[in-house]
């Protein structure tokens, strides 16, 4: 394992523009993959999945959310692969047209109705192109900003494309609010879903025309000209000398990914089914939590460049166990001021674990091989978290009738991501592979 390994410093403008870059791509295709999510648990399952129970409706649609999961890993693959042999900058270009292509595809596709078997069939194929274009996304953004960031700073630097994924959340709940609002919901049903879908071209337009002006790091293309520094095949290296660190950076990320997919999607589903609540009610609630999550980000990201990335993890994880067996027992309340304090509370928890994520996953693995090592790890944990907890939550409240079996999920998958950073051998000072002039402090257990 390693630290960034030593190179020429970017110019601060350029580690500025690299930043801004990440986060606002990230922004937009998340936008693009969390507005597939609200719709899921909104009206996908009627539009596409009619003649069924509402509670099999839900699954049907929740289900396909989870195809983009398991498409994921095969984009972090292949675009980990030609990031670490071509570029980040080209890959990050690719994810960008993947994802919105696929989303305004999504937003022209006709229903069951209009087109029959057809439909349900073009959509979880769009929603695998989704998913091939945002498992690229996360290891190219990642990497662009934290090898490019000043001295000292990996860790604030790194939060950008981590914070580009609350506010790609803000953005698409923003969007749908006054759709749920305004419209009635027939017409919402009808065509007023499809609006977030379509708008994400010009969303698209602005961050390519971002991204296009991205240079690559000095990092990168010290480490592409060194004599035999190129790995024709980096995921085999990954997967034949890193396949502990992988499997536990993954399993780090299995409860902040989970939990927060089932605190996006599936609690907007619970607060309408279950507790009463409208649409516009619940979606207000997600977009008020929405900046504490991303100051969680900050403010982690910004104390593990001073205490070090595995100190900030397992703090984090460990209030995020506490925070997963309040968050349940307190919607119940069905009060929105104790509803909107469990919002804020568990996103600040998860916005702690994210934040120091990106430079921390960067540091685990050499440059040759870091796009595909830190996507794979991240795309596991993601296929294992958020991939199954929207489903998993809604068959364990059919199953139960009660919200406990929830909680249990939800502590339970924390308790995994807390003793996988326990056991992640995290780099430091006196391990590192190679000499880092621009170190953190030292994060070695």
């Amino acid at each position: 394992m390693t630290v960034l390994d030593s190179t020429p410093q970017t110019s601060a403008r350029a580690a500025r523009k690299a930043a801004l870059g990440s986060f606002v791509g990230t922004a937009i295709e998340w936008y693009d993959f969390f507005i597939y999510g609200t719709a899921a648990a909104l009206v996908l399952g009627p539009q596409f999945f009619p003649g069924s129970s509402e509670v099999a409706g839900t699954l049907a649609a929740f289900a396909t959310l989870a195809v983009g999961f398991i498409a994921r890993p095969i984009g972090g693959v292949v675009m980990g692969h030609f990031g670490d042999r071509i570029g980040r900058k080209s890959m990050l270009v690719v994810s960008l047209l993947l994802m919105g292509f696929a989303t305004v595809a999504i937003g022209v596709l006709p229903n069951y109705a209009a087109i029959g078997v057809a439909a349900p069939i073009l959509l979880v194929a769009l929603r695998f192109i989704q998913g091939l274009g945002v498992g690229g996304e996360w290891g190219g953004a990642v990497l662009v900003a934290t090898e490019n960031a000043p001295a000292g700073k990996r860790g604030l630097y790194g939060a950008a494309p981590q914070i580009g994924v609350p506010a790609g959340v803000l953005i698409a709940n923003l969007v749908y609010l006054p759709l749920t609002a305004f419209l009635s919901e027939e017409t919402f049903n009808a065509w007023g879903w499809r609006i977030p879908f379509l708008a994400s071209a010009v969303l698209v337009f602005v961050a390519m025309w971002i991204r296009l002006g991205l240079e690559e790091s000095a990092e990168f293309k010290a480490a592409k000209d060194a004599p035999a520094a190129e790995e024709k095949l980096p995921i085999l290296e990954v997967l034949t000398q890193h396949w502990k660190t992988v499997l536990l950076a993954g399993g780090t990320f299995i409860a902040t990914n989970g939990i927060a997919y089932a605190y996006m999607v599936y609690v907007l589903k619970y607060g309408e089914a279950t507790l009463g609540f409208s649409k516009t009610t619940m979606l207000a609630l997600l977009i008020a939590s929405c900046p504490f999550w991303m100051a969680g980000m900050a403010f982690a990201a910004w104390r593990s460049d001073l205490v070090g990335r595995r100190t900030v993890y397992i703090r984090s994880s460990a209030g995020l166990v506490v925070a997963a067996a309040l968050f349940f027992p307190l919607m119940d309340t069905a009060l929105l001021p104790v509803m909107l304090l469990a919002m804020v509370g568990l996103g600040f928890t998860l916005g702690c674990c994210a934040g120091p994520q990106s430079a921390l996953f960067a540091e685990l693995f050499p440059a040759k091989i870091r796009y595909s090592g830190a996507s794979l790890g991240y795309q596991i944990g993601a296929i294992l978290g958020g991939g199954l907890a929207p489903m998993v939550a809604t068959s364990l409240f059919a199953a139960t009738g009660t919200s406990m079996s929830i909680t249990g999920y939800f502590v339970l998958i924390a308790l995994i991501s807390l003793m996988s950073i326990l056991l992640l051998r995290v780099p430091s000072a006196g391990h590192a592979n190679t000499t880092d002039s621009r170190r953190s402090p030292e994060e070695g257990a």
